[in-house]
């Protein structure tokens, strides 16, 4: 199968459990047998963002807007990892709008900080009422941030999705989410 067919989410799927299984089963084929971490993350941001697009469950806003308008990284720079915990989270491979570039991983600095800090999943349904809020992109209304680690369960950056509707994001999401983590740690 073509890497781009990856990200064709089927007709029958119905729930978010089926959807993220779907989703999962893309990444392992993705990154099976590949050990460059940014080209991993790269395939992961892409086929999570087209999936969202593609799914009857999240898809498009009435004006056309998708649902899920970002998916992607920030990464604690690999040299950073262990001498230096108050180093930046840097933007890595995504899909949507340009974001902002440089996180500081610090407690109430954004729901990226947060959760890199608390190393925890974060799941935000409005952002507009989340102390310490970024906003990288106004259309932005809800947000989910997973902690990414490394082999060893250091964590080294976060998995970050953004969406225009409040209240998108839920438990469901955060255990696929949390899931799909954990392979791209592997």
């Amino acid at each position: 199968m073509p890497h781009a067919d990856s990200a064709l989410v089927p007709d029958d799927i119905k729930t978010k459990r089926e959807f993220y299984e779907h989703v999962e089963m893309g990444i392992v084929a993705l990154i099976e047998g590949q050990t460059y971490w940014v080209s991993n993350l790269a395939n992961a941001s892409a086929l999570l963002y087209h999936s969202f697009l593609g799914c009857s469950l999240y898809g498009t806003t009435g004006d056309g807007e998708p649902v899920v308008n970002w998916s992607g990284f920030y990464i604690h720079p690999p040299e950073n990892v262990t001498t230096d915990s108050e180093a930046p989270l840097l933007l890595g491979p995504f899909n949507g709008r340009p974001a902002c570039q440089v996180i500081n991983p610090r407690k109430g600095r954004g729901v990226c900080a947060d959760a890199f800090v608390d190393a925890k999943t974060v799941v935000v349904p409005d952002v507009h009422e989340y102390p310490g809020h970024i906003a990288c992109d106004g259309l932005t209304n809800s947000e989910i941030v997973v902690p990414l680690r490394n082999k060893k369960g250091t964590v080294v950056g976060v998995l970050d999705l953004d969406s225009t509707v409040k209240g998108t994001f839920d438990e469901d999401d955060r255990a696929g989410l949390e899931r799909i983590a954990q392979l791209l740690a592997i």
